[in-house]
């Protein structure tokens, strides 16, 4: 069982409008704005990071906004939720905050004795705010969105697959913990982790595969502290029998990717450079960054990306 592992790092997922999901994330849901970059695949399209004051590994959600994409079909094979970790007794708060500010699909619950608010994201994403107690993890704050009440960073995400098994033994291969089975979801826990430390499991086995598209989740990426650690998972993950990726440069991070058995893409990444290897901390997402074998590009690229705020 490995034990480099340390909760999750960022979940990426895919949008339609780069200002519609800067205004919902930073606007609505008051996060950080850490960076704009671009897809270092598809460089016409942004990279957009959100998390706390310095993009935390643990609070960071991305987005990659193709203006031309489709609405993804939800189904399995892929993550359902993305869940933030709240204080207690905000829940009312935010739900008012949250109505006020036109988010749809609201709905209270619980799950595993923890109150959630379910809320829907621009592309019809799936998000949830956990009740949490005892975060420590310091959060960004705004003008309409206070210490009080605002989001700490990751709680959880759930993911939905037609067979459980194989990726449940995964991650206790990757040193989580079974916590609680209940209502056919499966809890998993990582002991010691940065806060971002748990993962749910719904077997659908009559339910038909996810398409990928605007609203859907690409990948979600679990944090190592450095080059060295994720080197060793990769040679454990490798081991094993899974097919790993060589060490991929993002920059702010270093990043192996492998498919799971249920589906689902997974990422290693480093907690190593970070956001503000090119940019002051107080600075971090105001400029346009660019990795440097597409700098030459930033001429189109910045009259061509759509602008993030309104004119």
């Amino acid at each position: 069982m490995l034990d480099q592992i340390k909760g999750l790092h960022h979940v990426t997922s895919m949008a339609k409008d780069a200002r519609n999901n800067n205004q919902f994330f930073t606007k609505k849901l008051g996060l950080r704005r850490v960076k704009q970059t671009v897809n270092f695949d598809e460089p016409s399209v942004y990279h957009l990071y959100y998390g706390d004051e310095k993009g935390t590994p643990g609070s960071v959600m991305t987005y990659f906004p193709f203006p031309n994409i489709a609405r993804g079909q939800f189904g399995a094979g892929e993550v359902g939720t993305t869940a933030f970790s709240v204080p207690e007794n905000t829940l009312d708060v935010w739900s008012e905050h949250l109505t006020k500010n036109g988010v749809s699909g609201l709905s209270r619950g619980a799950t595993f004795g923890q109150k959630r608010l379910d809320f829907t994201g621009p592309e019809g994403d799936s998000f949830s705010l956990v009740e949490t107690r005892d975060d420590v993890r310091a959060p960004w704050t705004t003008e309409t969105v206070s210490d009080a009440f605002a989001i700490r960073g990751f709680h959880s995400a759930s993911l939905r697959l037609r067979d459980a098994g194989a990726t449940e033994e995964l991650l206790k291969f990757m040193g989580y913990e079974e916590v609680d089975k209940h209502g056919g979801i499966s809890r998993l826990g990582l002991p010691n982790g940065n806060g971002a430390d748990f993962i749910d499991i719904e077997a659908l086995p009559e339910v038909g595969f996810g398409r990928l598209g605007a609203g859907s989740v690409h990948h979600i990426a679990f944090a190592v502290e450095n080059r060295a650690k994720q080197l060793e998972v990769r040679k454990a993950l490798m081991d094993t029998g899974y097919q790993v990726t060589p060490v991929i440069d993002r920059d702010y991070f270093w990043a192996i990717y492998f498919r799971t058995p249920g589906g689902v893409l997974f990422e290693i990444a480093t907690n190593e450079p970070g956001f503000d290897r090119d940019e002051d901390t107080k600075h971090l997402g105001e400029a346009l960054k660019l990795p440097m074998q597409h700098e030459h590009l930033r001429p189109y690229l910045e009259q061509h990306l759509q602008p993030l705020e309104s004119a």
